[in-house]
């Protein structure tokens, strides 16, 4: 999965970015647990990445004013 770009977002609806955010929570989620049971190897610093589009994703929401 690509990087996500605060410009694309900011052209999203609030929903969508809604949405984007709870399927990027829920991605981290898995990959939290698949580095708990240690199957997660090569992709460690996937976790990272996810987390900061996570930031990402809810600096947006906030600055259109839009709670979670």
């Amino acid at each position: 999965m690509a990087r996500i770009k605060a410009k694309e977002l900011r052209e999203q609806d609030p929903e969508k970015l809604r949405q984007t955010l709870y399927d990027l929570r829920s991605e981290l989620s898995k990959l939290r647990g698949s580095a708990q049971r240690g199957t997660l190897k090569k992709e460690i610093g996937r976790i990272r990445r996810v987390r900061r589009d996570v930031a990402v994703v809810l600096t947006v929401l906030h600055e259109k004013g839009v709670s979670e």
